[in-house]
């Protein structure tokens, strides 16, 4: 069944459903009771059409219309009261499938930050006198030649400045990212390129200069975690500007930019505490001098977890979650 098909076949039921729900308000009483056996019907009906278009069309607005119309019939079917935002649902499955219902956006932001990283770390361990043009002063410090199996050469203070210095910057382009959504996703993507080029200048100038070890030990810590965020801020943004530039489909053009508005917020402060917990491990761990392996562990554990969670409740379980409450 071709998505025109479906629509075509089913668009009559959504809407003898969306006249039913209005007529009721939030009395289901209002209604005779042959329309409320109809209004069951009609709620099972759409509540199939919902899990069938999650699976075929998850990136089609007729998911966000379904999810909406069945949210709105179900407290009347139920006799019961609609439920509305709860900030733990939604940490516990509502933001994961907010990022996993758009799988593109998220590969596109995570080339748009990692493809250039990678370039610009060959050229600056090629050139690091070109590449350290490049960098911010603060950020200098890892091109200089140190004693194989040293640190940077920092004081304490100053290994936290430049790790505060990193940290600082992901977090701001993580919420300009998201917010650069607003000029049509232009803004978002050359924040995620610019700051791809600056962490694979750094990494390449760091490695170019035998300082590959203690850099990792400095930024692996938190950074997993930060660059996760940046990568679903990015997402976000994407999906905003998007919303505003691509033809709106089915759905007016101000519907589905509004839709699209509220998901991105909640992305937003979905992510938001994730980028504390990186500051946390930034702030109180990175400066007590982990060690590599302990460093590496620690990373790698934020960026299990996070992505575990990502692929538990998004990806695998969010076909068969309940609509999430918007704002």
């Amino acid at each position: 069944m071709t998505l025109d098909h479906f629509l075509r076949d089913r668009t009559a039921t959504w809407q003898e459903l969306e006249e039913l729900v209005r007529a009721a308000g939030r009395r289901p009483h209002r209604l005779s009771g042959e329309r409320i056996l109809r209004l069951g019907a009609l709620y099972r009906s759409a509540a199939a059409d919902l899990a069938l278009a999650r699976r075929r069309w998850p990136g089609d607005p007729v998911v966000t219309r379904l999810e909406e119309l069945v949210g709105r019939a179900r407290h009347l079917v139920y006799a019961a009261p609609r439920r509305g935002f709860s900030p733990l649902r939604f940490v516990a499955g509502g933001y994961w499938r907010l990022v996993a219902e758009r799988p593109l956006m998220l590969g596109i932001a995570a080339a748009l930050v990692f493809a250039p990283a990678v370039l610009s770390a060959g050229w600056a361990a090629r050139d690091p006198g070109a590449a350290g043009g490049l960098v911010p002063t603060q950020y200098r410090a890892v091109g200089e030649p140190r004693t194989r199996g040293t640190d940077l050469g920092l004081a304490p203070d100053e290994e936290a400045g430049v790790s505060a210095q990193i940290f600082t910057n992901n977090i701001r382009v993580a919420f300009l990212a998201f917010a650069g959504g607003l000029t049509g996703g232009l803004l978002t993507a050359v924040l995620l390129v610019f700051n791809g080029v600056l962490l694979g200048t750094v990494a390449g100038l760091a490695w170019g200069a035998g300082n590959a070890r203690p850099f990792t030990e400095l930024v692996t810590a938190h950074g997993v975690l930060e660059l996760s965020c940046i990568v679903v801020s990015g997402a976000a943004g994407l999906r905003l500007g998007w919303a505003i530039v691509a033809p709106p489909g089915r759905l007016p053009r101000g519907t589905a930019l509004r839709l699209e508005a509220r998901r991105a917020v909640l992305i937003a402060l979905g992510t938001a505490p994730w980028l504390v917990v990186a500051g946390l491990v930034e702030g109180f761990l990175t400066p007590s001098g982990l060690g590599l392996g302990h460093a590496i562990g620690i990373g790698a554990t934020l960026g299990v977890v996070y992505w575990g969670l990502m692929l538990w409740r998004g990806f695998l379980t969010g076909s068969t979650d309940e609509p999430v409450p918007l704002l």
